[in-house]
């Protein structure tokens, strides 16, 4: 408990200090985060390929690359997203300054997961960097080859105090959630989501939860089965199955069942071979809790392809179920394993109702040649993002927000969404101390002609070809209806003003 609060008081003491706020500072902070991947990437890879049994290339696909191209997008846009933004202002404020200008939140806890165990905690990092946060890192423990790694690296290249890395297990995180933070973004699983708002919540701390679900592919009959089938096997079978938007399902027409089968199978050899155990390109189950589990789902069911397990290795070999009933125990929860389950369903109406009774999903994914078939899936159906026609990419999209709604999560991340995620968009007016007379509308005593001005002011529409000229006809009313010298004349004129704006037709009426 002591320890996690000095971690905390000092991250926060680093960020009052102030030294996190201007950009040159997260600029060097950025780049000495580059500097850390590109220096150490031996590094990285052997923490991986010793956590999940994932090769040097897949790894760097997977992991790397990702976190260098969210840093290099950071670094080049970060001046642009860190401006502030001026907005539209109406008649009443036409002579002010109103815009919105970003600032950081304060000490910011990220929780990462273990099956991207480094570019799910990096990622996120970039972003709260970014907009000027002290940052809490914690690592998943699960993969402890990554998490100790990273514990080690970042203290090397980032300021200690604003960026500190805490490791263990459940009772170092549940410390951990019991400080007071400025957002925590968290990503696993429901339940354990769950908890970490119920956390947040006693400090009223905002929270983005990246969960997961049960994510739904649903084949149309017009569709190319040949590559709709191999970007679903790469989709489903990268990372052994343990991806948050993997396809977790199939959804087809009986009659295209077998075909659909028999291209994943022979996808599945092209991949990887006759023997997939000695494949440099397929991973492992992370430990034997969750092969374990995943085993379990097998129990019962029809197993069209794979089904071998050897739980000393934790390797489980790509699988296909057929005929699956919707209330078998592998439809109750996220598989997080190579194992496909195929649902027979008789047409597009039936498979949106399918979707539509469960929880939202993570990812939805929809194969047809026909895009209003596609576009009516995503206008009738809810998840946290969609893929039509392929899998798994509109993680890659960073211009794209990657988030999950109901139990798959809320709020977002990647590029700007990462920094407007870390930041309070603060409203900013300034007005200055001059024309005073203009405020008599808002002042007492009320009455109904400054109801019926002021209506006059905020509600009116007008033309915008002749914007300018509209708008001198109203700040002559405005004056002519707030000075009280010679009040009456001056409401003449603003009369006669308005009788001719109105003839002109430059006023909408």
């Amino acid at each position: 408990m002591e320890r996690m609060q000095q971690v905390v008081g000092r991250a926060r003491a680093a960020f009052n200090s102030g030294r996190c706020r201007s950009l040159e500072f997260r600029m060097q902070q950025l780049k000495a985060l580059e500097r850390m991947v590109q220096e150490k990437e031996k590094e990285i890879l052997a923490a991986i390929k010793a956590d999940l049994h994932k090769s040097a290339s897949n790894a760097y696909s997977h992991e790397i690359l990702g976190v260098l191209g969210e840093l290099a997008l950071a670094m080049d846009k970060l001046p642009s997203w860190a401006a502030p933004q001026a907005v539209k202002k109406n008649l009443l404020t036409m002579r002010d300054e109103a815009y919105i200008c970003p600032e950081p939140l304060g000490v910011v806890l990220i929780i990462g997961a273990w099956n991207y165990p480094f570019v799910l905690v990096m990622q996120p990092l970039i972003g709260a960097i970014a907009a000027g946060n002290a940052v809490v890192v914690k690592p998943s423990e699960i993969s402890e080859n990554t998490a100790r790694l990273v514990a080690d690296l970042l203290p090397q290249y980032l300021d200690r105090e604003l960026y500190p890395v805490v490791t263990g297990g459940v009772p170092e995180t549940t410390e951990l959630l019991k400080q007071r933070f400025d957002h925590i973004l968290y990503t696993g699983n429901s339940a354990v989501g769950k908890i970490v708002m119920a956390a947040a919540a006693k400090h009223l701390t905002p929270v983005t939860l990246e969960l997961g679900g049960k994510s739904p592919c649903y084949i149309d009959k017009d569709c190319d089965l040949a590559v709709a089938c191999r970007r679903i096997t790469w989709g489903k079978y990268m990372n052994c199955g343990q991806t948050c938007i993997a396809p977790d399902y199939i959804l087809c027409d009986p009659s295209i069942q077998g075909e659909v089968v028999e291209r994943i199978k022979a996808t599945l050899q092209e991949f990887y071979g006759e023997d997939v155990k000695s494949s440099p390109d397929y991973e492992r189950i992370i430990n034997k809790r969750h092969f374990k589990r995943i085993v379990g789902l097998l129990e019962g069911q029809k197993v069209a392809h794979g089904g071998e397990a050897d739980e000393a290795s934790c390797f489980i070999a790509p699988t296909i179920l057929t005929d699956v009933s919707p209330e078998s125990k592998v439809m109750e929860e996220e598989i997080f394993g190579p194992v496909l389950p195929i649902l027979t369903v008789k047409s597009v109406d039936e498979a949106i109702e399918f979707i539509n009774r469960r929880e939202k999903p993570l990812a939805l994914y929809v194969f047809s040649n026909n895009k209003k078939l596609i576009k009516r899936v995503i206008s009738e159906t809810s998840s946290g993002g969609v893929t039509g026609n392929d899998v798994i990419m509109h993680f890659f999209l960073s211009t794209l927000p990657f988030g999950g709604v109901g139990n798959s999560g809320m709020g977002a991340y990647h590029g700007k969404h990462s920094f407007e995620t870390f930041s309070h968009r603060r409203a900013c007016l300034i007005k200055d101390l001059k024309m005073e007379g203009t405020n008599s509308l808002r002042y007492p005593p009320g009455s109904q002609k400054k109801v019926d001005w002021a209506k006059f002011f905020l509600l009116k529409r007008f033309n915008k070809g002749r914007v300018g000229l509209v708008v001198l006809a109203l700040l002559g009313i405005v004056a002519a209806v707030v000075i009280k010298n010679h009040q009456s004349v001056l409401k003449r004129k603003a009369l006669l003003i308005v009788l001719a704006v109105q003839r002109l037709g430059w006023l909408s009426v």
